[in-house]
């Protein structure tokens, strides 16, 4: 069981390597990747959603996972509080935060049952759980989540022009689409002596993005873009979003 002194106080900033595997932490050398495979990335989340009912049982409304070298964090935000939770446990040698998850969850889950059995009940085994977290005053917008709107359009489109799924974020995106689509058309024009095939290509590229424009769809997402994010809604969890977000409030 855990006890109160095997508690170990959060760092105030937690350090984030560059190029470092989201899943497993590994250095990715080479070409800019956010994992270094798609089995590991798959295997994060397969063993955080293992352990969706400890969250549900602390009535998680949301919830974040990251990690250091040393240290595993889960910070949690139960409907209704003004406070953050945040379980942080020791990284063990030669495993992944994954493995020590699993671990920190079993702890925690095996306190919670231990708990209701001897009292016959859930809030107070669940209080008992919280117990055992730091508590941070003030804090609960930091777990907020963020919220990402990609443009639901080929991603070829956005290479032909030179663009980024984020420009398209600006309410004057047609306006964008246009100006870029000058600037690129300007460079690969046949009578100024650029080549056909290519500004075909942009001018495709151009339609597409236009067309999109006159009727735009997105794709929402939830999260942060350094960390696992669960939502309690939905009773799972999300790998972490690209870096071009918005904060939803």
């Amino acid at each position: 069981m855990m006890k109160q002194a095997d508690r170990i106080k959060i760092p105030e900033k937690i350090p984030q390597k560059a190029d470092s595997c989201l899943s497993c932490g590994i250095l990715i050398t080479g070409k800019k990747r956010r994992y270094c495979s798609v089995d590991c990335r798959q295997g994060l989340r397969t063993k955080l959603n293992m352990h969706t009912g400890l969250l549900k049982a602390l009535n998680a409304k949301y919830a974040s996972f990251y990690f250091t070298d040393l240290l595993i964090i889960m910070d949690l935000l139960p409907y209704g509080a003004k406070s953050l939770f945040s379980f942080i446990y020791p990284r063990s040698a030669g495993n992944s935060p994954g493995y020590d998850f699993t671990q920190m969850a079993t702890l925690l889950g095996n306190l919670w049952w231990d708990e209701r059995k001897k009292t016959n009940k859930k809030y107070l085994a669940s209080r008992q759980v919280l117990n055992f977290a730091e508590k941070s005053q003030g804090s609960a917008h930091s777990i907020k989540p963020l919220e990402l709107k990609i443009p639901m359009i080929k991603g070829k489109s956005f290479i032909q022009l030179n663009l980024k799924k984020s420009d398209l974020e600006s309410c004057e995106y047609q306006k964008i689409i246009k100006n870029v689509f000058r600037k690129e058309a300007k460079k690969h024009h046949p009578d100024m002596g650029g080549d056909p095939a290519m500004f075909r290509k942009i001018h495709k590229a151009y339609e597409e993005l236009i067309n999109w424009a006159e009727n735009p769809t997105f794709i929402n997402r939830r999260g942060f873009p350094d960390r696992w994010f669960y939502n309690g809604d939905q009773n799972r969890w999300v790998q972490p979003i690209p870096e071009y977000v918005s904060d939803i409030g």
